[in-house]
């Protein structure tokens, strides 16, 4: 029987620090090798053709790519043919290639627009030059003077390839790679400050976010909350911006926020503003650090719906949000609270992860930073991986929607 593992991402930037898609494998699992590693790799296939390639909408993932670690097996698979040809990045080792059919299929899919990248390290690397129809090489790299590792890594690739450094963990060594072309998957990395653009408090477009979210939570008159608003035409912009995206689902565009607050009420707008808040930062932090606050309130969230009353659910996604609000405020998250008064269950959650709320903030942060502790906590809250796995798939997807 098949042991359904649970999923784990990783993010992967460009040179400009944009979010140019995720690597997805498997939190490993006890007998994952052999038949195991060639169950999972078709299973995740045809999950992700499941949860976001829609029959009717195409690929829900907007421009992004997704790397999937795979098995020779899976090339030739029929799953392949529900996957969208150029939004898929199949990695392999370059040792899966010293076998003719799979150089064979390999080719074949690449002649689709599927991409095909090569894990390599330094004892292997010039064996990438025999494969020219390659798009990716994913050269992993020792931690001392990245640079110049990188540098033996592109003289060794096919002209054509994009290369991907793995793991990098200072921005630095970033900015180094970015510097000579590449791309990177940043593990961790965004939850570091970038050095010498260190931003500690709230900025002007932050400070009128929180006094509208203190009127809201104060049911104050909506003409008074419209004129606080008005004093900001960026804010303005992003929340409308927001409210009128696909993730939304109106159905209609809303022109003002007078319009907002009487088809959402008070309680969803708060919610908008939370995000908000986050993305207004102008701290040393990459960019990417905004994303994963939004995808992580939207899998703290609907992890909680179905088992957590409604408004539960929706203080799980203010509880996500939050959660990362201290890197986006150079604050620490007791700071944090002294500024934004927040109910004691988030609270809770934002410090110790206790709490109500606390254990679907944990098993959100643990599935994003690919944590030990993944299993044990879905366990805690009876949550199957099958279903936290179909959660994170629509955070990510609905995240995609929203415009950024």
């Amino acid at each position: 029987m098949h042991i359904i593992p649970f999923i784990v991402r990783e993010p992967i930037l460009d040179s400009k620090q944009k979010v140019i898609g995720y690597r997805l494998g498997w939190q490993s699992h006890p007998g994952a090798g052999g038949e195991s590693r060639e169950a999972d790799a078709e299973y995740l296939a045809g999950f992700i053709a499941e949860q976001l390639n829609d029959e009717d909408e195409g690929w829900l993932m907007g421009d992004k790519l997704l790397f999937i670690d795979t098995v020779p097996s899976l090339l030739t698979d029929e799953i392949m043919e529900s996957l969208p040809n150029e939004n898929i990045v199949l990695t392999l080792s370059v040792d899966d290639l010293d076998d003719p059919n799979t150089i064979a299929a390999a080719k074949a899919l690449r002649a689709e627009e599927f991409g095909i990248c090569l894990s390599i390290d330094p004892a292997n690397a010039q064996k990438v030059q025999n494969h020219s129809y390659i798009s990716h090489v994913l050269a992993q790299v020792s931690a001392v003077n990245i640079p110049m590792q990188a540098k033996a890594f592109l003289s060794a690739k096919p002209s054509a390839a994009r290369m991907i450094v793995y793991p990098v963990e200072t921005w630095k060594d970033f900015d180094d790679c970015a510097a000579l072309g590449m791309e990177v998957f940043v593990g961790n990395l965004y939850l570091t400050p970038r050095p010498g653009n260190h931003v500690n408090g709230l900025n002007p477009a932050q400070t009128i976010i929180l006094k509208l979210m203190e009127m809201i939570q104060k049911n104050e008159d909506i003409a008074q909350i419209e004129a606080v608003l008005k004093r900001d035409a960026a804010v303005s912009y992003k929340l409308l911006r927001f409210i009128n995206s696909a993730a939304f689902g109106l159905g209609r565009e809303i022109h003002s926020l007078r319009q907002a607050l009487a088809l959402l009420g008070y309680a969803p707008l708060y919610r908008w503003l939370t995000m908000l808040l986050a993305t207004a930062s102008t701290s040393g932090y990459s960019p990417v650090l905004m994303e994963t606050a939004i995808i992580r309130g939207r899998f703290a969230e609907l992890l909680g719906q179905g088992t957590l009353p409604k408004s539960d659910a929706d203080n799980l996604f203010i509880t996500g949000m939050f959660s990362l609000l201290d890197k986006s405020l150079g604050m620490t998250i007791p700071e944090v609270l002294e500024t934004i008064p927040l109910a004691k269950p988030i609270q809770d959650a934002l410090l110790t992860r206790t709490g109500i709320y606390g254990p679907y903030l944990a098993l959100a942060e643990a599935c994003e930073l690919n944590l030990p502790q993944v299993a044990t906590i879905a366990a805690s809250i009876q949550m199957s991986p099958a279903a936290v796995n179909m959660a994170h798939m629509s955070a990510l997807e609905w995240a995609q929607n929203l415009g950024l």
